[in-house]
């Protein structure tokens, strides 16, 4: 017997909790941004009628107004969003234990056991849909499926305030003809590496063949293959156990072996550029860095330091990762870098104290330029600006782990 699982995704969060403080919101254009002094005021989040004077996600705030002049800002405030994601939750447990995140405002549901006690999967789908808006006053699109990517992809199929169900009769026809990019995990560089084959609907994946994708893709083309075919039997975690974001990081297999401090670095400034951007996407900061090296021979090593103010600056996280390398003494080649920064916070709107030491308007200055490299490889791709000191090995530096860092479900590894 099949699944129901529901993926649950609620409508514009940011900006509809804002809505809710501030009915009068409602009716304008409205924009989420980032603290000016934090993000030079990034849009996060928008509204319908914001989207509908092309407003975009990325664009800073003078951009959105030209697109805009009537346009309404608001600070986003990170701390009442994971509130109102908690109170939501708090209406899913009643349905189900089998509850797995997704970022702050998406959900997979396991109601397969609760259909004897609620109903069928669009039975509970609308319950929960008009609970949320009755209780709360925020909307939500939910898929319905049988397994957890087309869950995902019926839930983005209709916005706001929708249900999809993609069933056994009817996903050919509402999801072959989607194109890749519309899978989840197809990012930029996976929808270029498809695109060369000639695969541009996820109906193409399928019909490519699994073989076929190995044999190109490797091990990630099995995973694509899967994925798209809706053979993904991963479950739902059981609530309690999904991981709560305990860190940032990345790492990478590098194309050759690395044998000087030179090559660690870098490696260590392209990892901790992606991480960096990801924390401040999120609004978040960390305290601990921690950097983990293994060689040819498959010997790890790591190492880890908390500092004494949290950061998001990638300037930071390279200097203390390399005070780390330093206590690394070679004996073989490194093959592969790891770099996680933890004790997460999110970024509040006061400034944070700073010690004797810190130089504040360095400080500053370090935060502007890395918010602008930010909105630069936003607009125009990670590779149209780099560091003079990469360029030096571009084939080693070649890559945007960012782009190309893949969150799957919890539970499907």
């Amino acid at each position: 017997m099949d699944k129901i699982i529901l993926h649950s995704d609620l409508n514009n969060f940011y900006a509809s909790v804002e809505c809710k403080h501030n009915p009068i919101l409602a009716k304008k254009p409205l924009a989420v941004c980032g603290d000016p002094e934090l993000r030079h005021g990034i849009v996060l989040a928008k509204n319908y009628l914001a989207k509908a004077y092309g407003i975009k996600t990325g664009d800073v705030i003078w951009e959105a107004r030209q697109k805009c002049p009537d346009l309404n800002i608001v600070t986003a405030n990170f701390p009442e969003y994971l509130k109102y994601s908690k109170l939501v939750h708090q209406i899913y447990e009643q349905y189900t234990d089998k509850i797995e995140s997704f970022g702050i405002d998406e959900c997979w549901l396991d109601v397969t056991a609760s259909k004897k006690l609620f109903g069928d999967g669009k039975t509970i789908a609308k319950t929960l849909k008009q609970r949320i808006k009755d209780e709360l006053g925020l909307t939500v699109s939910i898929g319905i499926s049988w397994n957890k990517i087309y869950a995902k992809l019926g839930s983005d199929m209709k916005k706001p305030d929708a249900i999809t169900e993609i069933s056994r009769d009817n996903y050919k026809k509402l999801i072959f003809s989607l194109p890749a990019k519309e899978l989840l995990y197809v990012g930029r560089a996976t929808q270029e590496k498809l695109s060369k084959l000639g695969i541009k609907t996820i109906g193409d994946i399928v019909s490519f063949g699994r073989n076929q994708l190995i044999s190109m893709l490797g091990k990630w083309g099995d995973y694509l293959w899967i994925f798209a075919s809706g053979n993904d039997k991963s479950p739902v975690c059981m609530k309690g156990n999904e991981p709560i974001v305990k860190s940032v990081g990345n790492s990478t297999t590098t194309i050759r072996d690395l044998k000087n401090e030179d090559d660690i670095k870098m490696i260590i400034i392209v990892l901790a550029e992606s991480v960096a951007s990801r924390l401040r996407e999120q609004g978040l900061k960390g305290k601990v860095i921690s950097l983990c090296l293994q060689d040819i021979n498959m010997l790890s090593w790591n190492k880890q330091i908390q500092i004494k103010q949290p950061t998001f600056l990638s300037k930071v996280i390279i200097e203390t990762a390399m005070n780390l390398f330093r206590f690394y003494s070679f004996k073989k080649p490194i093959r592969n870098i790891s770099l996680t920064v933890s004790d997460l916070s999110y970024v509040q709107k006061k400034a944070n104290q700073l010690n004797l030491f810190t130089d504040e308007n360095s400080l500053e200055k370090t935060q502007s330029l890395e918010i602008t490299i930010d909105h630069i490889r936003e607009r125009f791709g990670h590779s149209s600006i780099s560091r003079a000191s990469i360029i030096q090995d571009q084939e080693l530096t070649e890559l945007d782990p960012k782009e190309e860092n893949v969150i799957h479900p919890y539970s499907y590894f």
